[in-house]
């Protein structure tokens, strides 16, 4: 089979795309398997029309790649692809869209608002702020309500870290997450379907050593710890399994997708979902395919081999 994999495209996460595309190609040549990167351009549609691929592998991190507009071009070209589909991929890249499915099949998530930039200017930020504050307590996470990779996500300690935070949140977007900081052990847990149904790979345990997994955390050796698998218990352990499946099955999210927990003593708290996991040496994804005993040429493989 030819494949060609998508990886760049113009958002903020591009470089981490890049990376993610590369390696998963070598992956599957490796299994010999015929690949070609293709960047998400002016110049990808004639290039898919001429090269005509079997199975396209989108790996554009961020918006373009994860909001479902990339699978609404894949599907208009008649490309069969790896991946969820545009609705799906939409819910998901939406965190408060994605909390709101989850929370109503009884997944627990983080309590918080999504607002966008307007509302602080239409109220007042400094009134808003405060509510905010007052509301939620300290601390607090803000974040872009779509977008991935943790960029302008801030844990906010005091009502002083609170505005530059917000500042932070809307560079990468018009819309920002303010939500209750939930203290607890940070999972990431794969889900992956070859045939069998959505089965969860072991939970891996993120131990960032600045205290957040950040950027820098995610993506700069040596920045944080990895647990395979992770260091909970057996029934926690089997919560988590269950809550990602329920959640991938939730969205509607198809083949593969990441889902991010904190584990609390009490219960498995839903972060967000990613559709498009990063494949780079860092990342989650391959460490609990390695965990699960496969690489990542091989779940590739079986994953086209089934478009």
């Amino acid at each position: 089979m030819s494949v060609v994999v998508l990886a760049g495209g113009l958002s903020a996460e591009r470089d981490v795309s890049l990376r993610s595309g590369r390696r998963l190609a070598e992956s599957l040549r490796a299994q010999g398997v015929e690949v070609s990167v293709m960047d998400v351009d002016a110049n990808l549609l004639p290039a898919l029309r001429d090269e005509a691929p079997d199975v396209v592998i989108p790996l554009v991190h961020g918006a373009a790649g994860e909001d479902g507009s990339l699978a609404d071009v894949l599907d208009a070209l008649g490309v069969s692809f790896v991946g969820s589909g545009s609705v799906a991929c939409r819910q998901a890249f939406d965190k408060a869209i994605a909390k709101g499915v989850v929370a109503a099949r009884g997944l627990a998530v983080p309590y918080g608002f999504s607002l966008p930039h307007g509302i602080f200017r239409d109220l007042g930020a400094p009134a808003v702020m405060e509510a905010i504050v007052e509301r939620l307590g300290l601390p607090l996470m803000v974040k872009p309500t779509r977008g991935g990779s943790a960029l302008g996500a801030t844990l906010v300690r005091t009502a002083a870290e609170l505005p530059p935070a917000m500042v932070a949140a809307f560079a990468y977007g018009d819309s920002a997450m303010l939500e209750q900081y939930v203290n607890g052990v940070e999972v990431a847990v794969s889900v992956v379907d070859l045939g069998e149904g959505p089965q969860a790979w072991p939970a891996v345990e993120i131990r960032p050593r600045s205290g957040v997994y950040d950027y820098a955390a995610r993506y700069t050796a040596g920045e944080t710890e990895f647990f395979v698998p992770a260091r909970i218990s057996a029934e926690q352990e089997q919560q988590c399994a269950k809550a990602a499946v329920l959640a991938h099955e939730a969205l509607g999210l198809r083949d593969w997708s990441r889902i991010d927990f904190i584990v609390t003593d009490d219960e498995v708290v839903f972060l967000e979902a990613n559709v498009a996991p990063g494949m780079t040496e860092t990342s989650l994804f391959p460490q609990a395919a390695a965990a699960a005993g496969m690489s990542l040429g091989q779940v590739a493989a079986a994953l086209i081999s089934r478009r």
